[in-house]
């Protein structure tokens, strides 16, 4: 029981730690500036410069402005615009194939706090590129091509700026900030349950013995042995807890930068139990279609592994 209690606490601190000096600071002030950039309608413009481009994949073009929300915001900014593919009618292969891309690309919330720490973000956001659209192409083009076509239509617009009274830059920014809170706030319960859980199985020997079943296969691919932690905690508790975890370990000096961004061609993206689960709640639809999703999405990750491994 002591034991018990110990792990705790010591969860219980990591969390706080990672969640109030180093994700909040960074979450704060991207949100901020993506808030202002947003309200000024400079998102939209590009996500229309992306459109054309992104249509040769199958992505509509409000694909432009998810693949931008998840890039620059965070991992569940892109259900509000797939809320609106799901009401104006866009193909069910159209949402698929932007459903694929959504989840095999970065996420921002851990993209931008993990730079501070040496990960690339250039070579991030090149293979997410590649990725995702290798994803989004697979996904229209053959995972969905028996779909039925239900009277909708692949070129929707890209959602308008949000018109009404203007805000000054500093409100704007405020509000941003204010949402980055209540994310961190929201998140830190994951984070504690997520690293009492490794730390767990940490205490009962159940990890050392997956690292020593896969070092052999991790050495030849250039895998510290304890990546099993990270790549562990990332599928079944998400994101933001396998970033809590990686931290701890690069602060630990068990794995290096050159080491992180090896990995994060695996890592940096939402395929997995909490960012499918979020993507999907956008409506019955985009549940309809999330098998061939996740099977597109499969493939553009370990397509981005694989060039991570390449590149570094």
């Amino acid at each position: 029981m002591e034991e018990l209690v110990r792990i705790t606490l010591q969860s219980g601190k990591s969390a706080l730690d990672l969640a109030l000096y180093t994700l909040l600071p960074v979450l704060v002030v991207m949100m901020a500036l993506m808030k202002l950039v947003e309200a000024r309608g400079i998102l939209a413009l590009v996500a229309r410069l992306l459109q054309p481009f992104l249509r040769i994949f199958g992505v509509p073009g409000a694909g432009a402005f998810a693949m931008l929300q998840l890039l620059l915001v965070s991992f569940a900014a892109p259900v509000a615009t797939l809320s609106i593919m799901e009401k104006d009618g866009t193909h069910r292969r159209s949402i698929a194939a932007t459903l694929a891309m959504v989840l095999t690309m970065s996420q921002a919330n851990v993209v931008f706090p993990m730079v501070a720490v040496g990960l690339n973000v250039s070579v991030i956001f090149m293979t997410s590129l590649i990725g995702g659209m290798a994803a989004a192409a697979l996904t229209y083009y053959v995972l969905t091509r028996s779909v039925a076509k239900e009277g909708g239509h692949d070129d929707d617009p890209v959602p308008e700026t949000p018109t009404g009274r203007k805000s000054t830059a500093l409100n704007l920014m405020i509000v941003g900030g204010q949402e980055a809170v209540q994310v961190i706030m929201g998140a830190i319960p994951i984070l504690i349950l997520a690293i009492f859980l490794v730390n767990i199985l940490k205490a009962v020997g159940a990890i050392a013995l997956l690292e020593r079943a896969l070092a052999p296969f991790f050495s030849l691919i250039g895998f510290p042995a304890v990546a099993v932690l990270p790549l562990a905690t990332k599928y079944l508790a998400g994101g933001t807890a396998m970033m809590g975890v990686t931290l701890n370990l690069l602060k630990e000096g068990a794995i290096t930068s050159v080491e992180l961004n090896r990995m994060a061609g695996f890592l940096t993206n939402p395929c997995d139990i909490v960012g499918v689960a979020v993507l999907i709640s956008a409506g019955a639809r985009c549940g309809s279609v999330v098998r061939p999703a996740i099977a597109g999405a499969a493939f553009g990750i370990l397509l981005r592994g694989v060039l991570h491994l390449l590149i570094f």
